[in-house]
């Protein structure tokens, strides 16, 4: 396999920036980078990546408040989330604000996601599930060869995302999983937004907050 994944922990919720490339062009993407750019930038100088494009999941600060930082710094466009979540990105820096973070920039991306497109990492097509629940426009990434998802906050290694806030929807997230992630396998790893990842199997039959739905 030619691609190869890292993860760059960042801001004070330990969000998982993550960064993949193809270990033959050296061609990248970043996934996520919520913040601290300047510890982004130096993974990719230390790796020898080539960013070529910004992959947002959904416009909640930690995940989506350095994008137009590390846009402004390599040229790569920012793709992500579903539009949806606008909202949120016009109000980064309120939202940093509110939990006394770092100054973050609103963003508006190159281009808005749609479920049934794609995206490329290197040499490989991952395909843009959208999948509400924890923010309306959050989307995630999916390539069904390698066994790969990256599922930002929908789900986690024994837990799931938050919907606790005014435009959360627990039932839409809970259907999205069930819908749209389970069926594509318990083989089907993933790379999630805070903490390890697992994989669909071991949440189908463990996860506390989908044993009631299984």
């Amino acid at each position: 396999m030619a691609l190869r994944a890292a993860i760059i922990p960042v801001t004070p919720f330990e969000q998982n920036c993550a960064l993949l490339w193809d270990d033959v062009t050296m061609e990248g993407v970043v996934v996520d980078p919520g913040g601290d750019v300047p510890r982004i930038l130096d993974v990719l100088k230390k790796q020898g990546i080539a960013l070529k494009r910004i992959l947002i999941t959904h416009g909640h600060m930690d995940h989506a408040g350095g994008a137009d930082e590390l846009r402004e710094v390599t040229g790569a466009p920012v793709e992500g989330p579903h539009l949806a979540d606008k909202m949120l990105l016009d109000n980064l820096s309120k939202q940093a604000a509110a939990y006394g973070l770092p100054p973050a920039r609103d963003r508006t991306p190159d281009r808005w996601l749609e479920e049934g497109e794609v995206v490329q990492i290197g040499a490989e097509s991952f395909a843009v599930l959208h999948c509400p629940g924890h923010a309306p426009g959050h989307v995630v990434f999916v390539n069904e060869a390698l066994r790969l998802a990256i599922v930002g906050d929908v789900l986690f290694r024994g837990s799931i995302g938050r919907t606790d806030f005014p435009y959360g929807d627990h039932a839409a997230l809970i259907a999205a999983i069930h819908e749209k992630l389970l069926p594509l396998g318990d083989d089907m790893q993933f790379i999630c937004g805070h903490g390890p990842g697992s994989d669909f199997g071991t949440e189908r039959r463990q996860n506390p907050f989908l044993a009631d739905e299984a």
